[in-house]
């Protein structure tokens, strides 16, 4: 399928034969959108200058919590942690559940232009019970590995939110069938909602330089403030561009192709 222009465009792998173009570019009316062209090019290279600033700030910011994250867990009792995992296993995963085992991932939220948006509403509507896990260092992922191997080997299934900074990081367990959830909590990820139990992961480290780890955290936080400011004005000048195009647009001719092409597709699983 094609729309206009990458990275809107897929080539076909075995063209006619299997794949084709869908033109949608034909629902454009050419001659009113290139008088706009000057405001289409300004818009166009604003909202893509403000994602190479937001992508810039938001990488730096990661490196710095990275390295924080590192000088953090030198000092992290893992030992204690494994403890307090086992008794949870122990006490709420000896049962076995007859389901499949399966593993669903899924992303809880992200960073947006409005900020950070979690969906803990989601796990409060599947789970009754929630363990929350105080953790502003990335330090509970053995925890949230044992209790996903454990629930997976008593068969049942799960939904392992991962972080979307770092999608093969688990940051949320979610065990539906158990109406039980595992969720890590952090400044800028609260939780929120009452927890049965909360587990002060940050509790079981002794960082030894604070003044440092308090500096580096205020410069990840400037540095995400400003990708985010970075993000807002990608999004209002991308709003912008496509306020430019609509009115140049025959959304009714796209809506009769993609039933047309829907249809088609369907007809296939006859």
């Amino acid at each position: 399928m094609s729309l206009s222009h990458p990275p809107h465009v897929m080539e076909p792998q075995y063209p006619a034969a299997v794949d084709r173009y869908v033109d949608l570019g034909r629902f454009y009316d050419l001659t009113a959108a290139k008088a706009a062209a000057e405001e289409v090019k300004e818009h166009t290279h604003a909202y893509k200058a403000a994602y190479q600033r937001a992508y810039r700030n938001l990488k730096a910011a990661r490196q710095v919590e990275l390295d924080t994250i590192a000088a953090v867990r030198e000092t992290f009792d893992a030992s204690k942690a494994e403890r307090r995992t086992m008794g949870i296993i122990a006490r709420e995963l000896r049962r076995g559940g007859g389901e499949a085992g399966k593993t669903t991932r899924r992303f809880l939220g992200s960073l947006t232009h409005k900020g950070y948006i979690w969906r803990f509403d989601s796990v409060d509507a599947l789970c009754p019970k929630v363990y929350e896990l105080a953790d502003s260092y990335e330090l509970a992922g053995e925890t949230l590995a044992q209790l996903h191997r454990a629930a997976e080997a008593n068969g049942w299934n799960t939904i392992a939110c991962m972080a979307p900074e770092d999608p093969r990081r688990m940051e949320h367990l979610l065990i539906p069938g158990l109406g039980l959830g595992f969720v890590t909590s952090r400044p800028d990820m609260e939780y929120g909602g009452k927890p049965y139990r909360r587990i002060r992961l940050d509790a079981m480290t002794e960082p030894k330089n604070r003044a440092r780890l308090r500096f580096q955290l205020r410069m990840t936080a400037l540095l995400r403030e400003e990708g985010m400011v970075a993000l807002r004005e990608a999004k209002t000048n991308h709003d912008a561009l496509e306020a430019v195009y609509n009115p140049y647009v025959d959304f009714d001719g796209v809506r009769a192709l993609a039933a047309l092409e829907a249809g088609r597709l369907l007809s296939y699983l006859d």
